[in-house]
């Protein structure tokens, strides 16, 4: 595509040109795969370089660990690329957990980062330490993912049972330990469970004030202690499907001005923006492309016009009155697209 159509052309397209221009391997058959009918076999080939020898994956996976290691954030990361294909599935997710019983501490958990013979380059938003905890924003993601495949594991219970006592305790969160609740929530067997837990975490986060209801007044929102100037969450980081649990949390005029706001964000070379703080050039590269993928998806989800054949592809309504958040009976979650 020539860079004057790209420019100014539809949302997709510009995004595709960003894609092939700046995108790792991954990514760039990721883009294929979802929006332009490409071939699952060639993600999973691709996802299949950050694989190691212990069941784990590293090599950067995810931007923000450097070096070959497996680390459980790289392991979020691929069981959201798995999930998207449909192949969250098989001796390969059997060797997954055996890898993650192997390297979960005491009560069963993930922590952020394990420690390694030698040290690499990490984001300095996830020191590694000598005896790191167990955390929320680790093990949700993956205990909701691998539950949403109907995948059975010994190391499960544990890490279930860890993820159900630090969702249904929470008393003062921020906005990323909530998305990690949420993403447990989406994918836990009992939903009525689920639900009674969204429902409270919903209140409180409306009453702390995790995320900007209202993108034109970001400015004047409060930053969650510890995070960057401008590093701050909306409805849509948190309901990223209409079928999320989080999706009750916002009415439809909430919704809908973060995904105007969403779709908004699209820069001038197609790609979106990482909003929180860069702290290596390799990585932010790395990530924008990452960012760009998860806008586009979500904002299909709901329906929003991206241009292409992508508009074809079923999406999902606001749903909700426009007054006050909707309920929680929602359906369970299907697989994203």
């Amino acid at each position: 595509m020539a860079g004057d159509e790209a420019a100014t052309g539809s949302p997709l397209a510009r995004a595709e040109q960003f894609v092939w221009l700046t995108a790792r391997v991954l990514e760039q058959r990721r883009f294929a795969f979802h929006f332009l009918g490409g071939d699952p076999d060639a993600v999973d080939a691709a996802l299949g370089s950050y694989l190691n020898g212990d069941g784990g994956y590293g090599h950067a996976l995810d931007p923000d660990l450097r070096g070959p290691l497996s680390q459980p954030l790289h392991t979020a990361h691929a069981l959201r690329i798995l999930d998207g294909l449909g192949r969250c599935a098989g001796q390969r997710i059997e060797r997954l957990c055996r890898h993650l019983a192997g390297v979960s501490t005491p009560d069963g958990a993930l922590p952020v980062a394990s420690p390694g013979p030698r040290g690499y380059p990490t984001a300095p938003y996830h020191p590694v330490l000598d005896d790191p905890p167990g955390e929320l924003l680790t093990t949700g993601p993956v205990v909701g993912l691998l539950h949403r495949n109907r995948v059975w594991h010994a190391w499960l219970f544990r890490a279930t049972e860890f993820c159900w006592e630090r969702v249904e305790t929470l008393r003062h969160s921020h906005p990323y330990e909530i998305q990690a609740a949420v993403a447990f929530l989406d994918g836990a067997p009992d939903r009525a469970r689920a639900a009674a837990a969204a429902d409270r975490l919903g209140r409180l986060v409306r009453a702390d004030g995790l995320v900007v209801l209202d993108p034109q007044r970001r400015a004047g929102h409060p930053v969650a202690p510890g995070y960057a100037p401008g590093e701050q969450l909306f409805p849509h980081d948190l309901a990223r499907r209409p079928e999320s649990l989080a999706r009750g949390w916002f009415t439809d005029d909430e919704l809908s001005r973060s995904l105007d706001f969403l779709a908004g964000l699209q820069q001038e070379d197609g790609g979106w923006p990482v909003l929180r703080p860069a702290w290596a050039p390799g990585s932010s590269l790395e990530r924008r492309p990452i960012a760009t993928l998860e806008a586009l998806l979500t904002l299909r989800a709901y329906g929003r016009p991206l241009g292409g054949a992508a508009d074809g592809t079923p999406g999902g309504a606001a749903g909700g009155a426009a007054g006050t958040p909707p309920g929680l009976s929602r359906p369970a979650p299907g697989r994203p697209q």
